[in-house]
């Protein structure tokens, strides 16, 4: 009698064995599920904070800037010095540092005059305009205290030419500094006569003019306080490399290179709150950027890294986020963070 065949190793009770899925097809499937969600997530944009308004007052005096800027910078001085921040933490010798030192005449000015920008400005608007590839045409909008120092007299007495332009009367103290007095709380500096007639002839209009710096004050959050907005490649590329001139591994991201604008802004509150946004040519550019640069934070704020621990600090605080074409980068720094003591005080 002739024996069963054996039963075959692919039926068991009557049915098949069920094949296993390939390691292929399952590393397919999962690559795909991935890159649909890199690319929604790219694409998806992300809930942002709404920004601060402009005053009145300064948005007319930034309608009546000439041309288009390359770089704009506010400092509400006044409000700054009135906070926590200011008062507790910033040390004495930055209160009475003389910022206003970038043109020779203008030196002699502060020292002569005895005026100190940290005490006696309360407010700065600075508008840059690129003259060429080395140099840049500045017109400073300055509100403070100024009735006692820089007086007509001494503006005429120093004076190397004087013209008027629109009922303002102007002084050129060098060749490369122009001031104005057109009220008693308000100074303009300008190193182009250029600018200075076409702020005080004003064509209006700057922000429907220059939609690119309109769009990018929008993305300052903070408008009491400081912020500035950099619309030429020239200037986003010397603040990133000043941004991440301490940090190797930053500075070695050569997608970060390729933003095209800039806005930042700071709260000086009980602490600091700080929010920038790096805008791109393409979503993509920024994700790569978004994701190098958290990479970047995580490894130099790991242990075991030469850098600093105060460094380490700080960019534990960072919040990186890709919003379509653009990064943005967060953090909120409490006082406790600039005075550990405070900390450690509060935990005893």
């Amino acid at each position: 009698m002739e024996n069963q065949p054996e039963q075959s190793d692919q039926q068991i009770g009557g049915e098949k064995k069920k094949k296993k899925p390939s390691l292929l097809l399952i590393t397919l499937v999962i690559g795909t599920i991935g890159l649909i969600a890199q690319l929604l997530w790219v694409n998806w944009p992300k809930p942002v904070t709404d920004p601060e308004s402009l005053n009145a007052e300064l948005v007319a005096v930034i309608d009546r800037l000439p041309g288009t800027s390359d770089a704009l910078i506010y400092a509400g001085l006044k409000d700054i010095k009135q906070s926590p921040f200011w008062q507790e933490v910033m040390p004495d010798s930055l209160k009475e540092m003389n910022w206003l030192q970038t043109d020779k005449a203008l030196r002699q000015v502060v020292d002569e005059t005895g005026f100190v920008p940290a005490r006696d400005l309360d407010t700065l608007l600075i508008a840059f305009q690129q003259q060429n590839t080395k140099k840049q045409k500045y017109l400073g909008i300055l509100w403070g205290a100024f009735e006692d120092k820089l007086t007509t007299g001494y503006l005429k007495e120093k004076s190397i030419e004087t013209k008027q332009y629109g009922s303002e009367e102007c002084y050129a103290l060098s060749d490369t500094l122009w001031v104005c007095r057109p009220g008693t709380r308000q100074v303009i500096l300008a190193n182009s006569e250029q600018l200075l007639r076409g702020f005080l002839e004003p064509e209006k209009n700057f922000l429907d003019r220059d939609q690119t710096t309109a769009k990018l004050i929008d993305k300052a959050i903070y408008k009491s306080h400081f912020w500035f907005t950099l619309s030429s490649t020239n200037w986003t590329l010397g603040a990133l490399q000043s941004l991440t001139s301490g940090n190797k591994d930053m500075k070695t991201l050569g997608n970060l290179n390729r933003i095209k604008q800039l806005a930042l802004s700071l709260k000086f509150d009980d602490g600091v709150e700080g929010h920038t946004e790096w805008i791109y040519q393409n979503k993509t550019s920024a994700y790569f950027a978004s994701t190098f640069l958290w990479g970047a934070i995580k490894l130099s704020s790991s242990s075991g890294t030469r850098t600093a621990e105060p460094a380490k600090a700080f960019l534990k605080e960072l919040d990186v986020m890709q919003n379509l074409e653009s990064v943005i980068v967060k953090t909120d720094l409490p006082l406790s963070f600039f005075k550990p003591e405070m900390e450690n005080g509060e935990n005893q």
